[in-house]
């Protein structure tokens, strides 16, 4: 067996010790270097061609974000970045995830060394996973590839309040669903969107895309109305599910166990829009690593919603997509550039049809 060669880039010589331990007690991955700095990284790039580097977000002598940015132009690979639960990590962080890491884990905040071994099998799969990524080359001021202008209002914006797209993502999704989303027009239909990610950081990512999308994008709080033009990004700690209340579609939270592991679950959003939104729903599978969502998305196309889900050559992991189609939940399958303008066509085409549940 080919182990996967992970270097290690952290200025923290305990955080250095800790995940070492983690990777070397992994039958299926090696340690081939550690390094205090970016500096001291990229020689041992060079002499051990790792699978997978681990890099701190805050290091001295090169800002972690600088050198991802110069890596990724230069020699690309996937990065699993180790960020600090703070307000100012998630930000960092998110501007990494937008400059081409595949992911990140958090530092325990309080005794860091039993934390991060409390961690060694999230921390394992993610290197798993990175290590199966499909890494592209960023250039300087590159934008998303074949990335489109906004597209143009609906033909009817009238019919779109009670339309709906409901969105779910993992590995890589946080790029994947700003790809998305910027492309919409302001009138659009209201979207619910799960997105793996810890608490913490899902205001960090939902504030960022209100800042670049024409629509508004926030976390979900529960109770809220479901407005045509906004979109609600489930928070890390619970659940984000669709119900109905009279006419109009509210969010509700639930924090109940995680499901396929996963607390918010695409699962779970995709049932309850199943059950609440029926075929006024468009559903949208991005790229990510397993199979939540697959189940939850064959519900909703039997409640009459329409499908779509990204490509394998336009995914950074082509998981979720993957065995959503093989379930028989989909019905296109497209690029991601093209996953908007198809939404959009289908509720121009279909924007007079009668909508009610």
């Amino acid at each position: 067996m080919t182990k996967i060669k992970v270097l290690i880039v952290d200025d923290s010589a305990l955080i250095r010790g800790v995940m070492k331990e983690i990777i070397n007690s992994q039958p299926d991955m090696d340690v081939v270097g550690v390094a205090p700095d970016p500096l001291a990284a990229r020689d041992l790039i060079k002499q051990t061609n790792p699978d997978v580097l681990t890099l701190d977000v805050e290091m001295p002598k090169m800002d972690g974000l600088e050198f991802l940015e110069k890596l990724m132009r230069l020699r690309p690979m996937p990065v699993l970045m180790v960020s600090t639960l703070t307000e100012r990590g998630s930000e960092i962080t998110m501007r990494a995830l937008e400059l081409g890491a595949v992911d990140f884990v958090t530092k325990p905040k309080i005794s860091i060394q039993s934390g991060m071994l409390e961690y060694t099998d999230l921390i394992a799969e993610k290197i798993r996973i990175a290590s199966r990524a499909r890494i592209k080359q960023r250039t300087p001021g590159s934008t998303p590839a074949h990335a489109a202008g906004p597209l143009a209002p609906l033909r009817n914006p009238l019919t779109s309040s009670e339309k709906l797209i409901i969105i779910g993502a993992s590995t890589g999704g946080t790029e994947a669903i700003k790809d998305f989303l910027i492309q919409l027009p302001s009138d659009c239909p209201g979207i619910l969107i799960t997105q793996h990610m810890p608490e913490g950081f899902t205001r960090s990512f939902a504030n960022r895309l209100d800042k670049l999308c024409k629509i508004s994008v926030k976390e979900a709080e529960g109770g809220e109305r479901v407005l045509p033009g906004h979109a609600y990004l489930a928070p890390g700690h619970s659940h984000l599910i669709l119900v109905r209340s009279g006419a109009n579609y509210m969010t509700r939270l639930d924090q109940g166990p995680p499901v396929n592991r996963h607390r918010p679950s695409v699962d779970v959003l995709f049932h309850s829009a199943a059950v609440s939104a029926g075929k006024n729903a468009v559903g949208v599978i991005l790229t990510g690593m397993g199979k939540d969502g697959a189940a939850g998305m064959l519900e909703m196309k039997k409640a009459g919603a329409y499908n779509l889900a990204q490509d394998e050559a336009s995914c950074v992991v082509f998981g979720m997509p993957k065995e959503a189609i093989a379930s028989g939940a989909t019905h296109e399958v497209a690029p991601l550039h093209e996953l908007p303008g198809r939404v959009m066509e289908f509720f121009a085409a279909h924007g007079n049809r009668a909508m009610r549940v």
